[in-house]
C-alpha cells in the first residue's frame, strides 16, 4: 500500500485573505445606507425612553428577565403570551424565505450581521491602511515599526467596536443608562460582564479576521438556499454569452484577431468581491449575492465604452431569451409569481393574526390549579374541602379589585386565605397569588360523588374586565 508523501496536498488550506477594493455605485450606496440604520438601530434603541406610568420601565424596548417581561413601546407581552414572540419569528423566517426566492441571498449581502460587521471592519482596515493595492502589500511584507503601528491600531478600533457592540446588547436586557453607570463602576452582575466579553470577542474575531469563512463554512444557509431556487430566482450572475471570449482591451486589433467578447478580464468583479471569487466561474455557494461586483463591471463598461449588465441580477428563465437578443422578462413577472406570493400570503396571515390577538386579548389573565395532595381533605363536621391555587395578573397600568366566585350545580363555600370575603386587591402590572379553598356541606351531592364541574370567575369592581377558569371539585365518591 502506497503511504501519502509529505509533499502530497493537505485536505486543509491555510485561509487566503481577502482585501475587497473600494467602488462606488447603486449597490454599494445601498450597502452604505442599509449598514448605517441598522447600526443606529442596534446602538441606539435602548436608550430610547417610553412612559409607561410610575410602576413600569421606560424603556422603550426591554427584555425584562427578572420580571419575565418584554417591553416593546406602547406592547407589553407576558410570560403566558409568548405565542406572539412565537409569531415573530415565523414571520422572520417566511420572511427570509420570501426575500430569498424572489431575489436570492439578498440577506446575507446586505443585512445579515455578519455582513454588516464585516462590512464596517473593512471600512475601518480601509482608512487605517489604505485600498487595496495598499493592503495587499502591507499583508505581503515583513513585519516592521509601521506595519506594527497599522495593526495595532486597526486592531484597537477593532475591539472599540467589538466592545460597544457586546455592551450594546447588555442594554436590552436592563435599565441602559443604570446599566451603564454599574458597568463603569463595578456593580453589575457578572452575567453582563461574560455576555460583553463573548460578543467582544466573537465580534472581533468573526468581524476582523473569519469574515468569509463565517459565511462559507460556519452559516448553514448557503446550503439550505438552495431550496429556496427556482427558475424565476434573480441573483446576480455573469453574462458569459456576451462577454466571452473574453480579452484585454487594445486599442488596435490584429485584422485576423478572433471577436472578443464585452469582458476585458481586468478582473475588476473579483477585486471588489468581500468573499474572494470569481462571479465569472458561475453560481457558487460562497457568493452572498451583495451585488459590488455589478457596481465595478458597470463602472469598467463605461469606461470602455461598452454597455452595461455584463454582471447583473438574472434569472435561469430569462437566459434563453438573452442569448438570442430579446429582452428578458419583467422584473415584477419574476418576483410576483406563485411561489412568492403564496409566502405572502401565509406572511401576512400571521402577521394579520398577531395583530388581531393584540388587539382582543384581555388586560387580565387567570389560572387555576387544583391542589393535588391530597385531592379532598374530610373535615370535622363532615364537609368536604378542596384546595386551589389562584393566579391572577393584572395587565393593567393601575390597581384593581376583583371578585372571586365560584359557579357550579352544587352549592359549595368558597373561602380565599388571608383575605376577608372574596374581594381581592390586584396591583397593576402584577401577579397575584393566592390559595382558594372550595367546601361542600355535610350530606350534599357534591360532597359523596367523585367529581363535579366547577368554574371559577373573577370580575373587576366598577370595570368591565373579567376572566373564568374551569376545574373539578372531587367529593368522597360515596
Amino acid at each position: 500500500m502506497n503511504e501519502q508523501s509529505p509533499e502530497s496536498d493537505s485536505l486543509y488550506a491555510a485561509r487566503e485573505p481577502v482585501f475587497p477594493k473600494r467602488v462606488k455605485g447603486k449597490f454599494r450606496t445601498l450597502k452604505w445606507w442599509i449598514m448605517g440604520i441598522t447600526l443606529g438601530v442596534y446602538y441606539l434603541v435602548p436608550w430610547i425612553r417610553w412612559d409607561r406610568g410610575p410602576n413600569l420601565p421606560d424603556q422603550a424596548v426591554l427584555v425584562d428577565l427578572a420580571n419575565r417581561r418584554f417591553f416593546m413601546f406602547w406592547i407589553e407581552i407576558w410570560p403566558h403570551e409568548f405565542y406572539f414572540v412565537a409569531g415573530l419569528l415565523i414571520m422572520a423566517g417566511l420572511g427570509l424565505f420570501l426575500f430569498t426566492s424572489a431575489l436570492g441571498r439578498v440577506w446575507c449581502g446586505y443585512a445579515c450581521p455578519q455582513t454588516v460587521w464585516t462590512d464596517l471592519f473593512i471600512l475601518v482596515e480601509r482608512w487605517i491602511e489604505g485600498d487595496r493595492n495598499a493592503r495587499v502589500r502591507l499583508w505581503k511584507q515583513k513585519m516592521n515599526a509601521r506595519k506594527l503601528r497599522l495593526n495595532l491600531t486597526k486592531w484597537a478600533v477593532w475591539l472599540l467596536i467589538s466592545v460597544m457592540t457586546g455592551g450594546a446588547w447588555i442594554f436590552y436586557f436592563s435599565d441602559a443608562p443604570t446599566l451603564l453607570v454599574n458597568v463603569f463602576t463595578g456593580q453589575a452582575p457578572f452575567v453582563a460582564y461574560g455576555t460583553i466579553a463573548v460578543l467582544t470577542a466573537t465580534t472581533f474575531v468573526f468581524g476582523g479576521f473569519m469574515r468569509e469563512q463565517i459565511c462559507t463554512y460556519a452559516c448553514p444557509w448557503p446550503r439550505i438556499q438552495a431550496a429556496m431556487f427556482d427558475e424565476d430566482t434573480l441573483t446576480v450572475g455573469y453574462r458569459e454569452w456576451r462577454g466571452e471570449p473574453r480579452g484585454k482591451l487594445r486599442r488596435k486589433q490584429p485584422e485576423n484577431a478572433e471577436p472578443k467578447g464585452d469582458c476585458i478580464d481586468c478582473l475588476a468583479c473579483v477585486a471588489v468581491c468581500p468573499v474572494g471569487i470569481d462571479i465569472r466561474d458561475g453560481q457558487q455557494l460562497e457568493c452572498i449575492t451583495c451585488a459590488l461586483c455589478i457596481d465595478a463591471c458597470d463602472e469598467m463598461m463605461v469606461k470602455v465604452g461598452k454597455p452595461t449588465g455584463l454582471i447583473g441580477y438574472m434569472a435561469v428563465k430569462d437566459e434563453e431569451l438573452e442569448r438570442s437578443g430579446h429582452p428578458p422578462r419583467s422584473l415584477w413577472k419574476h418576483i410576483f409569481r406563485p411561489r412568492t406570493l403564496l409566502y405572502t400570503a401565509i406572511w401576512a396571515a400571521v402577521g394579520l393574526g398577531l395583530l388581531v390577538a393584540l388587539f382582543i386579548r384581555s388586560d387580565i389573565s387567570f389560572s387555576v390549579a387544583p391542589v393535588r395532595n391530597p385531592t379532598f381533605v374530610m373535615m370535622s363536621d363532615g364537609s368536604v374541602r378542596n384546595t386551589y391555587d389562584l393566579r391572577l395578573s393584572n395587565m393593567g397600568g393601575e390597581d384593581r379589585q376583583f371578585v372571586i366566585s365560584a359557579v357550579s350545580d352544587y352549592p359549595l363555600d368558597i373561602d380565599i386565605q388571608g383575605v376577608e370575603g372574596t374581594l381581592i386587591d390586584a396591583k397593576a402590572d402584577d401577579t397575584t397569588q393566592l390559595r382558594m379553598f372550595l367546601t361542600a356541606p355535610y350530606g350534599s351531592e357534591a360532597a359523596s360523588i367523585p367529581a363535579s364541574d366547577v368554574t371559577i370567575r373573577v370580575e373587576q369592581v366598577n370595570g368591565t374586565s373579567k376572566a373564568s377558569a374551569g376545574t373539578v371539585f372531587n367529593g368522597t365518591g360515596e
